[in-house]
């Protein structure tokens, strides 16, 4: 089990999930040419500038990613940026241990899920996140750690 240091002000965990694992190649024009890695170590860099550990997580496995969230509630995580990907419309299992851990999160997509096929417009998260961002590429999760920053600093 890993938890936060002495003198920390917490975690973020950043929740990724299916094939994003394949961003900056996976289809461009859409999830733009940005890698999963280059993504983390720019929010783990805000996260250390404001002496918050970020630690992300990416699974192409359901379990995997229900797992982590549970795993989460005893390791000093105090917020969640999840981008479910394609479990968003479909897992019922992440959203019932996102709410089985009570962690405020935020709901996040590189695509506006909204202009895309019909599908891909029902979300299992929105309704229990803190709020949602998508359609603003990797800058989303940029925009919800920030909120996570100010919400971890005001607690």
């Amino acid at each position: 089990m890993r938890r936060t240091r002495k003198n920390s002000k917490g975690a973020i965990l950043v929740l990724h999930g299916p094939n994003l694992n394949l961003l900056g190649t996976r289809e461009p024009k859409i999830y733009g040419r940005e890698t999963l890695a280059e993504i983390n170590a720019r929010l783990q860099a805000a996260g250390r500038r404001q002496g918050v550990e970020v630690r992300c997580f990416q699974s192409n496995a359901e379990g995997g990613l229900v797992d982590r969230v549970q795993a989460a509630r005893t390791e000093g995580v105090h917020f969640i940026v999840a981008n479910p990907a394609a479990y968003t419309h479909t897992s019922v299992a992440l959203r019932d241990a996102l709410s089985a851990v009570s962690i405020p999160f935020i709901e996040v997509h590189l695509s506006n899920i909204h202009a895309r096929e019909a599908f891909r417009r029902h979300s299992y998260f929105s309704d229990i996140a803190l709020g949602t961002i998508c359609g603003l590429g990797s800058r989303g999760y940029d925009l919800a750690l920030g909120i996570a920053l100010e919400r971890i600093a005001g607690r």
